[in-house]
């Protein structure tokens, strides 16, 4: 019966006709006489599916190197295959995007000093950023700062307000958990919630440097944009938040537990943050988010 669905619908997915038909896919490779490599597609399977377990919103390439992390001798090639077969290729939705940044005002902006720098090591240089987060009936706000090496989010924030206080928040947060020196490059866009005097006031406070991108050019902070797209695509987009509290608790575990510790970064020669800078020097770890 299986064969013959098969034959009917060639992009039908075994592993649920064999739960359908309550059959093992073991069993239903070995009545046909399986070659090794067929078993060991069973297996590379259900290592596949634990992996994406762990890491839902994983494509074929970071799946791949993971299970070259665990000791498998795979190409990506043979894992897209496998997750084209088993249906485990994300298929992402496009949603409607609200306006965070308003650089339309009449305060101080910086250049850009990160384009002017080689990075080095961990603590030379912050990326900060805001975006939107959709609950159920509206939209939060979410201040992140990451280490422009290692791609760690050293500070968050979520907030229902787009200010200067929901930026404050998360600079105060990074600044507690890393204890930057003096000279540290603080790089974000145009906008007012960075731009203020009161955020300006308490870079100068600490002795970073203000930089700001180009006017009209997002892709001066590209490193920001990327992790966002990350976060929306493996946590945000996955679930439907029906408040404030479940969001908080739901990106705590997304940045602190797997974003920063576990998942591999293909700009990082595909580590995880912390692991990555763990070979130039310890850090203090992270602290948690609050909410406003």
């Amino acid at each position: 019966m299986i064969d013959r669905v098969r034959k009917l619908e060639p992009e039908s997915n075994l592993k649920r006709l064999c739960e359908l038909f309550e059959v093992n896919r073991s069993w239903y490779y070995q009545r046909e006489q399986p070659t090794q490599k067929q078993l060991e597609d069973v297996r590379l399977r259900e290592a596949i599916e634990q992996i994406l377990l762990e890491c839902v919103g994983y494509g074929y390439r970071r799946v791949s190197r993971q299970l070259q992390r665990q000791g498998w001798q795979v190409n990506h090639k043979r894992v897209l295959r496998i997750m084209r077969e088993e249906s485990l290729l994300c298929q992402l939705k496009k949603h409607f995007v609200p306006t965070t940044t308003n650089s339309q005002h009449g305060l101080r902006v910086y250049p850009n000093l990160l384009k002017q720098v080689e990075l080095t090591a961990p603590n030379q240089a912050w990326v900060a950023d805001l975006t939107y987060i959709r609950l159920q009936g509206e939209f939060v706000y979410l201040a992140c700062l990451l280490d422009a090496f290692s791609r760690r989010c050293v500070g968050w924030h979520l907030s229902r307000q787009i200010d200067t206080q929901l930026t404050l928040a998360a600079l105060c947060q990074a600044i507690e958990s890393r204890h930057p020196q003096a000279g540290l490059i603080h790089h974000s866009d145009r906008g007012v919630q960075y731009a203020s005097r009161h955020y300006v006031a308490a870079l100068q406070e600490v002795q970073m440097r203000p930089s700001m991108s180009g006017k009209g050019n997002p892709y001066d902070n590209a490193k920001a944009e990327s992790f966002f797209k990350t976060l929306k695509r493996e946590e945000v987009w996955l679930h439907e938040y029906s408040s404030l509290e479940e969001a908080q608790a739901n990106l705590q575990q997304f940045i602190e537990q797997v974003y920063n510790v576990k998942r591999l970064h293909s700009s990082l020669g595909y580590l995880p943050p912390v692991e990555f800078e763990a070979r130039y020097q310890p850090v203090e770890d992270v602290a948690c988010g609050g909410v406003w």
